[in-house]
């Protein structure tokens, strides 16, 4: 359930039977044809998929985070690392402090990765909670998904084109973009990315068939109601 459908009373009332909670966080960055948001999109909407058949609450998700690299493509947003670890460790606190006990961070943007120590380090002052952090994306079930229907799949390809990601009235591309080595190209200044990248696309196909899609999303879906339903240690 989202916890923006549900009065503070309620949320009071919850937690006395149910301490779980899940927290989204993602990014607003160029994601070539998809939405901008597209990160944040799928963090918040598989964690209420997961979610909601439990009746665990889920925040909203985060929509910022660490970007920079893609800051010379219009519409991206990116915080500072010192800025970004703050709001995360303060956003726990918060939840925390309405007195959920086990919390499920799910993140849905790479460049978030410094919140999982942050993260790990906040749960660790805090004998009382239990924390876990999970990449829905490359978690273990649904990458093994992923390379099974296509291994070309990365950032702002196919992978990421659901019906909820994609932008009305725009057409995408029907070729296959050639993979970039973004192990090289990262380590360029904001300007120089873009003109390496194009589009924005790491490479691969734009878009596959909604059924294959479907099949990844049960998939992920699975995977992360597997852990909130799984021990909490």
């Amino acid at each position: 359930m989202k916890i923006t459908e549900m009065s503070w009373m309620q949320v009071e009332a919850h937690v006395g039977r149910d301490d779980r909670a899940v927290l989204p966080i993602g990014s607003t960055e160029q994601h070539a044809y998809l939405s901008l948001a597209t990160d944040s999109i799928l963090a918040e909407r598989v964690a209420v998929d997961a979610a909601d058949p439990l009746g665990v609450p889920v925040f909203p998700a985060l929509a910022y985070g660490l970007t920079p690299q893609f800051s010379a493509y219009p519409g991206t947003v990116t915080l500072r690392l010192e800025t970004f670890l703050t709001v995360i460790r303060e956003l726990l606190d918060s939840i925390a402090e309405s007195g959920f006990r086990r919390i499920l961070v799910v993140n849905g943007h790479g460049g978030n990765a410094p919140a999982q120590a942050a993260a790990s380090e906040w749960a660790a002052r805090r004998p009382d909670t239990k924390l876990k952090f999970h990449n829905w994306w490359n978690a273990p079930a649904t990458m093994a998904k992923v390379r099974s229907i296509d291994p070309a799949a990365s950032h702002a390809s196919w992978m990421e084109s659901f019906p909820w990601t994609r932008v009305v009235g725009v057409q995408v591309p029907t070729e296959r973009k050639p993979m970039v080595d973004w192990a090289s190209i990262g380590r360029l200044a904001p300007g120089q990315i873009r003109e390496r990248l194009g589009d924005g696309s790491f490479g691969g196909l734009y878009q596959r068939a909604d059924q294959e899609m479907a099949e990844i999303w049960a998939v992920a879906v699975e995977e992360t109601r597997a852990l909130l339903t799984g021990d909490w240690g």
